[in-house]
């Protein structure tokens, strides 16, 4: 074979070679889903959509520093679990300086989601919200990923255990108040761009979290911009 042939072989295997690279590349970028991330515009409270309501469920007392951290949950995310006890350090740390509270998201695909933010916020209207929020994240694993198996008998048990009116507690969870409470959250969490759970927003602002570090530090700097 002569010099110029074996060039001409080589050169070929070169360009093919790079015109897969090509193709595997677009092939990965169509395939792979776009998170659109809402920009600071988007993510300010607005007349529409408050990130604060008057029923918004503020967990203990409220902060004197004017710093808010704002948790769009569901009581079966795994994720939200996760940081569950992460959230309630934060609550120590700052108790008093920063106000914590949190909106319901419960996702599609979390069968028992509905189930368990109706649960809470029956409980809610019993004066006993902490602690079936508490009840809802320390028992997860015990109830969470069940499909569409309902757990609604599993939650009226916490709530007997938690000494609630059970006729109350029966009629509120089963009350069109109760429903409009949690979709209204749900609703304000789209407009804000809320499309997963946990979303935390320190005054107004999306956290983009990669690790649980980053919500502390989120706190940290809005307490800093406050006393500067």
């Amino acid at each position: 074979m002569t010099r110029s042939a074996r060039i001409g072989i080589t050169s070929g295997i070169i360009a093919g070679v790079i015109v897969l690279i090509v193709v595997i590349a677009v092939i990965i970028r169509l395939s792979t889903p776009s998170t659109a991330t809402p920009s600071a515009a988007d993510t300010t409270a607005s007349p529409a959509a408050p990130l604060f309501r008057d029923d918004t469920h503020i967990l203990g007392t409220a902060g004197t520093s004017g710093v808010t951290v704002v948790e769009f949950l569901d009581f079966e995310c795994e994720a939200c679990g996760g940081f569950y006890p992460y959230v309630d350090q934060l609550r120590k740390d700052y108790a008093g300086d920063v106000t914590f509270a949190f909106r319901y998201f419960p996702l599609p695909g979390h069968g028992n989601a509905r189930n368990a933010a109706a649960a809470v916020e029956a409980a809610a209207r019993q004066d006993q919200l902490e602690p079936m929020y508490q009840r809802m994240f320390t028992t997860q694993a015990e109830w969470g990923e069940r499909g569409t198996d309902s757990q609604a008998d599993r939650f009226r048990g916490y709530a007997k255990d938690l000494g609630l009116d059970m006729s109350q507690y029966d009629r509120d969870v089963a009350s069109k108040s109760v429903r409009d409470r949690i979709q209204q959250d749900v609703t304000d969490g789209a407009a804000f761009g809320v499309q997963s759970t946990p979303s935390f927003f320190v005054d107004g602002q999306l956290v983009q979290l990669s690790t649980y570090d980053d919500l502390e530090q989120a706190i940290t700097t809005a307490l800093e911009r406050q006393d500067g």
